[in-house]
């Protein structure tokens, strides 16, 4: 198990339509994966991104879906770890879609799959976002186990919630990935805030690769894909372009982080009550 792990964040413009995306996102992970990176990965909704209408056209199972498919083929090619950002799921028996995130190892199996617990249905600048018109919310927390790591995977609205963050903390994370489709006015007040301190509350590395640009008319993303540490540092930040970014992780500084400010372990979890109702 190597104490050095290197993470590369894929940020990308993606559109309505799959096939687009798909080539797109395939250049950039070769690309990701050419920084020597051990863990590749992608934004949010990265292979259709836009309304219910479009989501719903673009959707597909985890068995034998076109975009599973390609992420599976991209991760063993490479014999690179991939987290597969998010995308559409189908799910049978479910009305509503989920928004999946699907980590993958180098041989091309399927580490493990969470759906996107809180669903962005906000007004932002007199935009509308509601997520729950298409998508259902997932039930559970999820932390996969790449390169010998923990790694505690999340989605974009998801980082509003820092207890969700603080089970994988908890589970035993030492990295969590957001990828994320962040909005310009709320990303440019709270992107960097969010992210540092979910790093420094729970002391482990954070990886946010984000849309950027115009990926829906009217409603650009934020961009600016992050790597941070667990002191809050950012170890590396996109510029306002389709790009790739890299950083090396060290496991010993983590751990010196969390023996010389025990935060975790000074919890007082038999205090912490939830108000009825939470």
């Amino acid at each position: 198990m190597s104490n050095l792990l290197r993470v590369a964040c894929v940020q990308m413009t993606s559109g309505p339509e799959k096939g687009p995306n798909l080539e797109k996102a395939e250049k950039l992970v070769a690309r990701a994966a050419s920084t020597g990176a051990d863990v590749v990965v992608l934004p949010e909704k990265w292979n259709a991104i836009g309304e219910a209408d479009v989501l719903h056209a673009a959707a597909e199972p985890l068995e034998g879906g076109e975009t599973v498919e390609a992420m599976a083929g991209w991760a063993r090619g490479h014999g690179i770890t991939l987290v597969g950002g998010s995308i559409a799921e189908l799910r049978e028996g479910h009305e509503k879609l989920s928004n999946t995130s699907i980590a993958f190892g180098p041989d091309g199996e399927v580490l493990g799959v969470y759906r996107k617990i809180h669903l962005f249905d906000v007004e932002v600048e007199g935009n509308v976002y509601r997520e729950s018109e298409a998508e259902e919310p997932g039930e559970e927390p999820v932390v996969v186990r790449g390169e010998g790591w923990p790694i505690g995977l999340s989605v974009c609205y998801d980082i509003r919630f820092p207890e969700l963050y603080r089970i994988l903390a908890l589970e035993g994370a030492e990295l969590v990935t957001v990828p994320a489709a962040f909005t310009v006015p709320t990303g440019r007040d709270h992107w960097h805030v969010l992210m540092r301190a979910r790093a420094i509350e729970n002391q482990y590395y954070v990886a946010a690769p984000g849309q950027v640009g115009e990926t829906r008319p009217g409603k650009p993303s934020y961009g600016r894909s992050l790597i941070v540490d667990p002191w809050g540092i950012v170890l590396a930040q996109a510029a306002d372009e389709e790009t790739v970014i890299s950083a090396e992780l060290d496991r010993a500084r983590l751990q010196q982080i969390r023996e010389k400010l025990p935060s975790l372990k000074n919890r007082q979890a038999d205090a912490y009550r939830w108000p009825t109702p939470a």
